[in-house]
């Protein structure tokens, strides 16, 4: 399984604020069976603590690092919000979250900046119609997160064969 599937990407939500905004994001984890319930409070938690808004109308919330046992295997989220969420400071568009049993967030982190911080590639992900268009997008930041990070995966992969 991928870190971020394709059933783990929502187009065209809403949210009245950015607490919602980060409980939706959470709550795809939590369908994928990716955490457990609770995993939404984590990065609630961490958002009080510091903001995950990233700039060009991103945010990248995250548990805590208390909450990692809430975690099964690595995923990404991915809730686009086309009018919006207030963010404070600033206006967030698309929330990516992140579950990660280990540091491997950080790589993914990384990645993702160097994907969000290219206008063009910001934009059609803001304004993405199609789940393929985000998976293409986002797919260096996919092929560079941690081996670890694709071999912990669902449980009911079954692991590829030599021959």
């Amino acid at each position: 399984m991928d870190v971020l599937p394709r059933e783990a990407i929502r187009l065209g939500l809403a949210a009245g604020s950015k607490e919602d905004a980060i409980r939706t994001t959470g709550r795809i984890l939590e369908e994928l069976g990716a955490v457990e319930i609770g995993y939404a409070d984590a990065m609630l938690e961490r958002e009080r603590g510091m903001s995950t808004s990233v700039g060009e109308g991103f945010a990248i919330p995250h548990g805590t690092d208390e909450s990692r046992e809430l975690i099964h295997w690595t995923a990404l989220s991915f809730a686009q919000f086309p009018e919006g969420v207030d963010w404070g400071e600033d206006r967030v568009f698309v929330c990516i979250g992140i579950a990660a049993r280990d540091d491997a967030h950080l790589e993914i982190l990384a990645s993702l900046a160097n994907i969000l911080i290219e206008p063009d590639q910001a934009i059609q992900l803001r304004e993405a119609t199609d789940p393929d268009v985000v998976l293409a997008v986002l797919a260096p930041a996919l092929n560079d997160a941690p081996q670890e990070a694709k071999e912990t995966s669902h449980p009911d992969s079954t692991p590829a064969r030599a021959g």
